[in-house]
């Protein structure tokens, strides 16, 4: 049966893998971002694809969007929490408003997801949250995206205790390196520090950790796991 998923941060990157694969396995996928290109979009999706323009910092845009999909579609089936915000600096010298803008988009911004999608969720619905390493290893000049993926871990066990009884699986996929449009602005010798500290030697690809979300997303007892998905680093770490 052809499922219906939300993907946040869905125009680009990892998002956008994510949604690719899940169109090409015969789904449906509505594709949440800031800004989007629909013509551009449509090209890389196809007729099986929404593309909806929110900020998932707010909760009435998202919850706009989500009863646009359940309204078209029926209802939510899966959950992608992909949409991240990265703005480092060391603690001393981070903004404020780059901490709050962070933690919004990182930790509140998916909080806002599952709100506005439980509504809409049966049974055997899933939500995938995208984490990250720094969650769970530390990282300098990374405290405020650290913390808000450290947080999304927290609120993935949670979640997935709370919403067990619904039969609604919650999980976080933890990538690597991934040489996205965020990771592209770290400075050259330490991206090439980080790769020397994977294992496996190398970076992943963004089709590789959408490949990974596919397979939790239909994991049916699989519920409050964490996935690393990283060629080896927090091994390592």
């Amino acid at each position: 049966m052809s499922r219906r998923w939300i993907v946040t941060g869905g125009s680009r990157g990892v998002g956008l893998a994510t949604a690719q694969l899940a169109i090409r396995k015969g789904d449906r996928v509505a594709v949440l971002a800031r800004n989007i290109d629909d013509s551009r979009l449509r090209e890389q999706l196809g007729a099986n694809a929404l593309a909806i323009t929110a900020d998932i910092t707010d909760p009435e845009q998202v919850r706009s969007a989500v009863e646009r999909v359940a309204g078209e579609w029926g209802g939510v089936d899966v959950l992608v929490n992909n949409a991240g915000l990265h703005r480092g600096r060391r603690l001393h010298r981070l903004e404020l408003d780059d901490w709050h803008a962070v933690l919004d988009t990182n930790l509140s911004g998916p909080m806002h997801c599952i709100r506005a999608c439980l509504a809409y969720m049966g049974e055997g619905a899933s939500i995938v949250n995208v984490g990250a390493v720094v969650g769970f290893r530390g990282f300098p000049g990374d405290s405020a995206y650290g913390a808000s993926k450290a947080g999304l871990s927290g609120l993935t066990q949670v979640l997935a205790v709370e919403l067990a009884s619904r039969n609604i699986r919650v999980n976080l996929v933890i990538p690597g390196l991934v040489i996205t449009d965020m990771t592209s602005q770290v400075d050259g010798k330490a991206l090439e520090q980080l790769v020397q500290r994977i294992p496996l030697g190398r970076a992943g690809t963004e089709e590789e950790i959408a490949n990974v979300i596919w397979w939790v997303a239909g994991s049916t007892y699989m519920t409050g796991a964490i996935i690393p998905t990283d060629g080896g680093m927090l091994s390592m770490l």
